[in-house]
């Protein structure tokens, strides 16, 4: 019985997480690149937002431990929602950072402005990681 209801907040927990709104990146005063570190586990993903603006250079790397942890990256407007407790992200991947990309690190000029969409998730089991963001 106990196990049941346990197994049913979970499941029921995690939906509703990924419908929090993703995680702002802001740098320090006067700095232009961030280091923040986390941890998924299998089958989730962390959710971050950065603005930038158009022709900025963008520079990502996603580091773990047992080199499981990848990013993607979606240009503005990109949406999320959930199909069968699947966390699904709707708009254009930068190329090179889409699903099943497998990017551990990503640089190039950026073609719109707004807030993009870093998505960091596990190749394989559980991934802690950590994730370096610059913008010049």
């Amino acid at each position: 019985m106990i196990r049941a209801a346990l197994a049913v907040l979970l499941a029921l927990a995690g939906p509703a997480a990924a419908q929090e709104p993703p995680t702002p990146i802001r740098f320090a005063r006067g700095a232009s690149s961030a280091v923040l570190e986390g941890a998924v586990i299998r089958g989730e993903r962390a959710l971050y937002g950065l603005e930038a603006r158009a022709g900025q250079r963008l520079a990502v790397r996603v580091a773990s431990p047992e080199r499981n942890a990848v990013v993607q990256i979606y240009e503005p407007g990109a949406r999320r929602r959930i199909e069968e407790g699947v966390l699904e992200v709707e708009g254009r991947a930068l190329p090179g950072a889409g699903e099943g990309e497998d990017a551990r690190a990503w640089s190039g000029a950026l073609p719109r402005s707004g807030t993009y969409l870093l998505v960091v998730g596990g190749t394989r089991g559980n991934a802690s990681y950590r994730l370096e963001v610059s913008v010049r």
